[in-house]
């Protein structure tokens, strides 16, 4: 670990260029009733911090805890001045152009969910329009929606630990998919989701498409353990998981699912529950597993456990394809036209799905902290996409105590969570997440990780 213990200065271009002094105030160190410079500080470390390993965002905060960073607002507008900053992030004493550029990306979000969502009554994040409309404003307010554009945008989910067969074929998935004009989205992080943005570059350069898209979505929470890929050029930071996950699903046109740990089944989980709402019954979205032929076993497992929880019905939502890059991409792009099409005809916008049904079991925050974890309702009986919600949410509860700071100091504090539910579904739960650790799935590295949860049976 090395560090640029020199003040750093840097002055923004074309965003953010001037705050007003309550919002200086709110981003101040010694800021005693708000948590926002936390938040900027946190966010901007991982921004630093590209290229880091360590998926352990306690970790990373321990590592640069004397890394600070100040918004100094003067006549000309505002700077940034920080120390203490990964020594990664320089070149030749220089900060990188791109980081740069996200580090401003960051201030923007944080100020405008601040200052715009959070404390404006028009935006009720109580109620399911409240919250898809402040998707929309802090997605539009980033500029990542973009009228008057063909449905071309490709969600990647997948994990960071992942083996290296894994990543070269997210590469060749991606490579495929800038050949035919697809842009590409994930959440920033490396591993799976890197290989697909650095695949499209290849494949966008071989095509002449010099405005290739390559979209960051993060939260607070998880991106000190998953620092932006430098491939990112439009990084979005959004409140919490639940609104991350739907920013994914409203802007994305079709998802491409690779490889990964119990955040891609946490993903996965919350796109099957969205898709199993009888409301989405009619409503096209592709959605596609993928892998080379040592990640058959990995979504065997997957696939079962859909089935054993979920039922037949959610298994039809999708289709797993092994090594075979070309028919995914085509397969992928055959689903773009046709939710293209749907689109047009029902009036909705390609650039946010409007129209699909989101419950608020799926956009309320669920704080992973034991006792909200004790309470999860896990029982066959309850409709399909209702059960999803919940196995989404234990599942969520395992990243926060895998990697997650606040996630990691609750396990040290009061031990592992403890998720019950109905027998089978906890049976086929155990064997799933025993499947991730033999497979190395869990953490960066793998050989090290102790369970954050245990599993019991009613």
């Amino acid at each position: 670990m090395s560090k640029n213990t020199e003040i750093t200065r840097l002055t923004p271009h074309g965003q953010m260029e001037i705050l007003s002094q309550l919002e200086v105030g709110q981003l101040k160190q010694d800021s005693e009733h708000d948590s926002s410079y936390d938040i900027y500080r946190r966010c901007s470390l991982a921004v630093l911090n590209v290229g880091s390993v360590v998926d352990d965002s306690k970790q990373v905060l321990e590592q640069y805890k004397d890394f600070n960073i100040r918004v100094v607002s003067q006549e000309r507008g505002i700077k940034l001045e920080f120390e203490n900053a990964p020594s990664s992030a320089y070149v030749d004493g220089q900060i990188i152009t791109g980081i740069q550029e996200q580090l401003f990306s960051v201030l923007r979000d944080i100020v405008y969910i601040k200052n715009q969502i959070e404390t404006n009554q028009i935006f009720d994040l109580g109620k399911q329009d409240g919250i898809t409309n402040a998707v929309f404003h802090i997605l539009r307010n980033a500029s990542v929606l973009i009228p008057e554009t063909e449905p071309n945008l490709v969600v990647c989910w997948g994990g960071h630990s992942i083996s290296r067969a894994e990543y070269d074929y997210t590469k060749e998935v991606g490579y495929e998919l800038g050949l035919r004009g697809m842009n590409i989205c994930t959440g920033c992080g490396t591993g799976a989701m890197k290989g697909p943005m650095k695949g499209a570059t290849i494949g966008h350069s071989k095509q002449r498409t010099y405005r290739g898209r390559y979209i960051g979505m993060s939260e607070p929470g998880i991106i000190a353990a998953e620092s932006p890929n430098p491939i990112v050029n439009e990084l979005v930071i959004m409140p919490d998981i639940e609104k991350r996950l739907e920013g994914f699903v409203r802007t994305g046109h079709g998802i491409i699912v690779f490889p990964g740990g119990v955040g891609t089944a946490e993903e996965i989980l919350y796109i099957l529950g969205v898709l199993l709402n009888p409301a989405n019954r009619d409503i096209p979205f592709p959605l596609i597993f993928t892998g080379p032929d040592s990640s058959k076993d990995y979504f065997d497992k997957i696939d079962q456990f859909v089935k054993l929880t979920l039922g037949r019905e959610a298994q039809q939502l999708y289709q797993i394809i092994i090594n075979d890059p070309v028919r995914v991409a085509r397969e992928i792009t055959t689903g773009i036209e046709s939710v293209r099409n749907f689109r047009r005809q029902n009036s909705d916008a390609y650039y946010f799905n409007w129209i699909l049904e989101i419950d608020q079991e799926f956009q309320l925050p669920f704080h992973p902290t034991h006792e909200n974890v004790a309470k999860l309702h896990l029982d066959s009986g309850l409709p399909k996409h209702q059960l999803a919600a919940s196995l989404r949410q234990a599942f969520s509860a395992i990243v926060s105590g895998n990697i997650k700071e606040s996630g990691i100091r609750a396990i040290e504090q009061y031990g592992p969570f403890e998720i019950r539910g109905e027998q089978k579904i906890m049976r086929s739960l155990d064997d799933l997440l025993k499947s991730f650790v033999q497979q190395e799935r869990m953490k960066v590295p793998s050989s090290r990780y102790s369970p954050c949860y245990q599993i019991i049976g009613d």
